[in-house]
């Protein structure tokens, strides 16, 4: 879709914008590392850019189980350091965005036969609950049968010992990436979405410029700038051959896939932890307002990651595996309301090791024209990962000691926005008062927290902008307005997939609000009308076969 150039977002970055100043740094990547590398930079004092050929957090960062958590199966892989790093993370995340970063408690059952004993898990629990060392969320509880099937009566209870109730965190991927880019936006840096590199080039041998084409308008430019960072997640070894086409691979990317349900299909009141009968996979069954979702799958993968897709074969084997757990839920394909597939950016390991045993560990490597590439980790570990590259790039540009200390404190304290508040309760009390269902009032605190008052800020000026944009979800046409004016969404599939997830959270992938988002974006950003309609048309074309499950077509 050709949309004018002069009429996008404020809060993307124009190519005008980013060619008029060298910058201190070109981070390459709009997912959660990029994102968190950006912030980090930003927070040191560093001029910063970032780029991204699709939107925000369009890969694998909105793709995922949606876990902020430590990890039990690395410990049973003796990964501890990893677990320890998880766990520290999970308490900085806690802090710094409790609206998107949310404690939840997790049922973990143990049948006889099991790959995991009771007594193995027992142990396993209470090192995690070590690890996590000042305890930022409650120890675990040693569950029998009987308790376990009071908790969660609908799980099999044929071989049923007992189990364990522990907590971890689960979070909104997609929107914690655009709280990460709005908190450096904040800071100074540069943010542009649908803005690809096509090209890199070397003064005195050092990658030192960018070409960049603009994926919405065809416009082509370029940007400087004194170090570039590739943080491109499953196209990290595309963009390393632009630095050097004889790069060898580093990735093994890997493919996971959930699959959503409505939530009283399955009955259950919280997260839960199971092991595959099938292959004895460690997987999650998690909540999700009315749905639930499961995953992950975990196999190798050859696809591009923009045709990566949801196979039947990935579908049965999630089907067949939580049926197992709950014998009369009897899911089938017609079952599945949605499903999300992206691909994981793991490192390459020994030969002959199966897809689950490859590191969640990350890896900084130096090209040959100075392009820092960091490659692999886990959403958990974002922040510490951008931390540690951010440390190498302010050294070798000089920065001092004392504004890189300052930076990594900021970067673990300094709350993302909307995570400032603290206590949310107040924030749903006005909504409700403004007229808003009690519904939506929760939508709204949930996806915004302490910006909920700016939502609530643009219908005292617009009355009209609390009328929901779907029928069967509590978003309302005020959200379309805020993604577009401050979290850079500028495509209805932005909207409706990666800031209010009516992609997933609606029977039809959010279809009927194509038109009104639309609408509300071809105002703000000065869309023709023939172009509202074109844009609305994109989506519904494409929305049911991306977000969705025909059983009978598939």
């Amino acid at each position: 879709m050709n949309l004018n150039h002069a009429t996008l977002s404020r809060q993307r970055a124009t190519l005008d914008a980013l060619a008029a100043q060298t910058w201190d740094i070109l981070v390459i990547g709009g997912g959660i590392t990029g994102a968190g590398i950006a912030r980090d930079a930003s927070l040191r004092g560093l001029s910063v850019a970032l780029v991204d050929r699709h939107d925000l957090a369009w890969g694998t960062s909105s793709r995922s189980s949606r876990l902020i958590h430590g990890g039990l199966r690395y410990l049973e892989q003796g990964r501890l350091g990893l677990v320890f790093e998880s766990l520290r993370e999970r308490r900085h995340l806690l802090a710094l965005a409790p609206h998107l970063v949310r404690p939840q408690a997790f049922i973990l059952p143990v049948h006889r036969g099991d790959r995991v004993p009771r007594w193995k898990l027992e142990i396993g629990m209470w090192l995690y609950d070590l690890l996590a060392w000042r305890g930022n969320l409650p120890r675990h509880q040693r569950l029998g049968k009987r308790a376990m099937l009071q908790r969660e009566p609908m799980i099999r209870e044929r071989g049923l010992t007992g189990g364990a109730l522990y907590y971890d965190a689960q979070c909104d991927d997609a929107r914690l990436v655009v709280a990460v880019a709005r908190a450096a936006a904040q800071r100074g840096a540069a943010i542009a979405n649908w803005t690809s590199v096509t090209a890199l080039h070397a003064i005195d041998g050092r990658i030192a410029r960018a070409e960049l084409a603009d994926q919405l308008t065809g416009a082509t430019g370029e940007i400087r700038f004194r170090s570039v960072v590739n943080a491109t997640g499953p196209w990290t070894d595309e963009l390393r051959k632009l630095e050097d086409p004889g790069a060898r691979p580093v990735l093994r990317p890997t493919k996971g896939v959930h699959v959503l349900f409505r939530r009283a299909r399955l009955g259950h009141q919280h997260a839960i932890t199971f092991t595959s009968p099938i292959d004895g996979r460690v997987m999650f069954v998690l909540p999700w307002g009315e749905h639930s979702y499961v995953g992950t799958t975990d196999t190798d993968s050859d696809d591009s990651p923009e045709r990566i897709t949801t196979t039947r074969d990935d579908v049965h084997y999630l089907i067949r595996s939580v049926n197992a757990l709950f014998p009369s839920a009897h899911l089938t394909e017609e079952d599945v309301t949605g499903t999300w597939a992206g691909l994981r950016p793991m490192l390459r390991g020994p030969e002959g090791a199966g897809p689950s045993a490859v590191s969640r560990e990350h890896r900084i490597l130096r090209g040959h024209g100075g392009m820092w590439t960091i490659a692999g980790g886990k959403l958990t570990t974002w922040r510490s990962m951008a931390a540690e590259l951010v440390d190498r790039v302010a050294r070798e540009l000089g920065q001092t000691s004392t504004d890189r200390t300052t930076g990594r404190i900021a970067s673990a304290t300094e709350p993302l926005p909307g995570g400032d508040s603290p206590t949310l309760a107040g924030f749903q009390e006005q909504a409700e008062a403004a007229g808003l269902s009690t519904p939506t009032a929760a939508h709204l605190v949930r996806h915004y927290g302490g910006e909920t008052a700016a939502i609530l800020n643009l219908l005292r000026d617009d009355p009209s902008l609390a009328t929901p944009i779907h029928p069967d979800h509590p978003a309302i046409a005020a959200e379309v307005l805020h993604a577009a004016r401050r979290e850079f969404a500028v495509r209805v599939d932005d909207v409706l997939a990666r800031r209010v997830h009516l992609a997933w959270e609606t029977s039809d992938q959010g279809v009927a609000a194509a038109d009104r988002v639309a609408e509300l974006l071809g105002r703000e950003l000065g869309w023709s009308e023939e172009q509202c309609v074109a844009e609305a048309a994109a989506y519904r074309e494409a929305a049911p076969g991306h977000y969705g499950w025909a059983a009978a077509g598939r």
